[in-house]
């Protein structure tokens, strides 16, 4: 069982950076792969970035690629979202997500997060 925790939300103007942390309950953390993913309500959940359990692999949304990047210190349980020249249409509940496998772009992580609402004003 893994309980995950999103922090870091918040509102920020257009072109500002935001960093999302997701701290982890458990000893095995480090066997879990991450993810992030967000929604607007009314619409479907939105695959963000993936991290593999060490970190080697990552995976990225084409509407993110080159803006966010996703990283994790196994050391304290913790994945992060670093989000640069943020855009009103990043705004949403973004959630973290954990999974043994590492299947980026799916929604089929076993964990989840409560979200963190990032709010991008124009």
């Amino acid at each position: 069982q893994v309980q995950l925790v999103e922090s870091g939300g918040g509102l920020v103007q257009a072109g500002g950076s935001l960093r999302l942390s997701c701290a982890a309950s458990g000893r095995t953390f480090r066997t879990y792969s991450m993810g992030w993913f967000r929604q607007v309500p009314g619409t479907e959940r939105e695959f963000v970035a993936g991290s593999s359990w060490s970190g080697g692999r990552t995976t990225y949304a084409d509407s993110v690629k080159g803006r966010f990047t996703i990283s994790r210190d196994n050391t304290k349980n913790t994945v992060y979202l670093q989000m640069n020249n943020l855009r009103p249409e990043d705004t949403a509940v973004y959630y973290c997500a954990a999974d043994r496998s590492y299947t980026p772009g799916t929604s089929t992580y076993a964990y989840w997060g409560q979200g963190t609402q990032v709010t991008v004003s124009s």
